[in-house]
């Protein structure tokens, strides 16, 4: 499962704006928040369309535990 281990929040952000002196080193830490998200929003879809696609084939083969496994983790992705 795709680990989101790193959580932005406003509050992080403007504490850690207030520590860098500099406008270049606060654009470069909201630039690397900012693809952050973004390439964790990627693997996201994509681990979902990979659940999807592995929920079909547990279907078409009948494997009833591959079936819950995999529709459980897509649930969890889908709720978070």
């Amino acid at each position: 499962m795709i680990s989101m281990d790193k959580y932005y929040s406003y509050t992080d952000f403007l504490k850690a704006v207030g520590q860098y002196q500099h406008a270049n080193e606060s654009e470069k830490l909201l630039n690397d928040i900012y693809m952050d998200l973004f390439l964790n929003g990627i693997q996201r879809m994509q681990r979902i369309e990979e659940l999807k696609h592995l929920i079909d084939k547990a279907l078409d083969e009948r494997d009833e535990k591959a079936f819950y496994t995999y529709a459980e983790e897509l649930n969890e992705l889908q709720e978070s």
